[in-house]
């Protein structure tokens, strides 16, 4: 827990709050067993306490083994849900999904969708199946879901509103979150996931195409509008369930961008490579050239040109000197994460926030001040400067007092890649005279 609080984001909680820690109760628990792993002890403390449930905990790798997927993203829900109902006091039960949980559709908005998977069923099924069995199997299982995660999210929504039974529970469903805009700091970020590692990659000059396409919406929210959205529809919904007419159902929330301050995928990777020039990395292998292509041939034509042939030249140096070649795994990786993103940047999907946007209006004008998440107010040219400073500072652990070296750095990778470039093209110029002289 120490190792947590050390982490610059509760900084100012420090300050206003020095003595915030005792406030803090950690309780050992296991989302994989049954009943959470409570001791009885901490079992009657929660029951007894407890008000407010913000169920967050997920693994969120698109490529997560099914039958982790289905452990961690749907049995700990219902565990969690089972808890909820012996608890004396519960106010609310918000469950955080994804706007992606039904990204096989072209629309989707604040309501269930039909989920044909059958959560007993399959518990029996991936119990019996070996991992290569299961593997095999895994396109069936699915259906039109593009992987392990979304497709245990859509289930787990289900699995939520067949057990609610009046219960007051919310779905709360943001988009692709990132760095925060403003609270507590502005830029702070703790991880790599999604488009974080397609800035990072080409801020580092490693990655150089992507399969994507320019002009799909890249429905980005700052993770600190989140938690204000959320906590305010935890509220609305805990004043829902108090009215003489309840819903029949969980309300659920979609928290996206693009259906009031829209951005594309182009505008994300033009942003970024106009800030990296104020905030370079020092760890850059070379300078900015990313591609953004929707064609799969073109993507794989550039990745070998741009990333194999130089890796392979690049390991092949490094066993000639007696070191370690390392360039063509990372690459494997690059591109295993880069296919899987690809679905996603590739098709536009749109979303309706009708209730999101209806809790904003009906939100008032003190409690925006103090939860605001209206995405409307948020200006997207100052937010990316503060992103990627936020990298550079909170992931790269790299003090502003760099900048300076850094930007000389950045300046020679520059000139050094636009050496390269002339020295290609001239090349290029000289096999095409050549290759028409044959034909003369």
């Amino acid at each position: 827990m120490e190792e947590i609080f050390d982490d610059p984001v509760f900084s100012r909680l420090k300050e206003e709050v020095p003595k915030f820690r005792h406030k803090v109760v950690v309780v050992p628990a296991d989302c994989e067993a049954a009943g959470l792993g409570l001791t009885l002890t901490d079992r009657q403390m929660l029951t007894e306490k407890v008000n407010i449930i913000f169920h967050s905990a997920a693994t969120v790798k698109f490529d997560e083994h099914l039958r982790a997927a289905l452990v961690t993203n749907v049995m700990a829900p219902l565990h969690l849900l089972r808890l909820a109902r012996d608890l004396k006091k519960l106010d609310v039960l918000m469950h955080i999904s994804t706007a992606y949980s039904n990204s096989h559709l072209p629309l989707i908005e604040e309501r269930f969708y039909p989920c044909e998977a059958d959560c007993e069923q399959l518990h029996q099924v991936v119990d019996k199946l070996t991992d290569d069995q299961l593997n095999n199997m895994l396109p069936k299982i699915l259906g039109p879901w593009p992987n392990t995660y979304t497709f245990t999210k859509a289930l787990a929504e289900k699995e939520l509103r067949a057990s609610a039974g009046g219960m007051p529970i919310g779905i709360f469903r943001p988009a692709i979150v990132i760095s925060t805009a403003k609270e507590p700091l502005k830029g702070w970020l703790d991880n790599m996931y999604g488009p974080t590692g397609v800035a990072v990659g080409s801020a580092t000059g490693i990655l150089r195409t992507v399969q994507c396409d320019e002009m799909v919406s890249a429905d980005i929210v700052p993770v600190d509008s989140v938690v204000n959205c959320l906590m305010v529809a935890a509220c609305s919904v805990h004043n829902a369930y108090k009215t003489s007419s309840p819903p029949l159902e969980p309300p659920i929330f979609n928290y996206v961008s693009s259906v009031e301050n829209r951005i594309t995928w182009g505008d994300f990777l033009s942003k970024n490579m106009a800030w990296i020039h104020h905030y370079p990395f020092t760890d850059a292998v070379w300078f900015i050239s990313v591609r953004l292509t929707k064609s799969a041939a073109i993507n794989k034509m550039y990745m070998f040109f741009l990333h194999l042939v130089p890796a392979t030249l690049v390991d092949g140096l490094a066993v000639c000197l007696g070191r370690k070649p390392k360039m063509l795994k990372v690459y494997r990786k690059i591109h295993k994460f880069s296919s899987v993103l690809s679905y996603f940047c590739t098709r536009e999907i749109k979303f309706c926030n009708s209730r999101t946007r209806e809790l904003w209006e009906k939100t008032s004008e003190a409690d925006k001040k103090i939860y605001p998440f209206s995405m409307t107010e948020l200006n997207w040219e100052e937010y990316f400067r503060d992103y990627l400073a936020g990298i550079r500072r909170y992931l790269f652990k790299e003090s502003d007092d760099t900048l300076p070296q850094a930007r000389i750095k950045w300046k020679r990778l520059y000139y050094l890649h636009q050496i390269t470039r002339f020295i290609f093209f001239i090349l290029a110029v000289y096999a095409l005279w050549w290759f028409l002289s044959l034909l003369w």
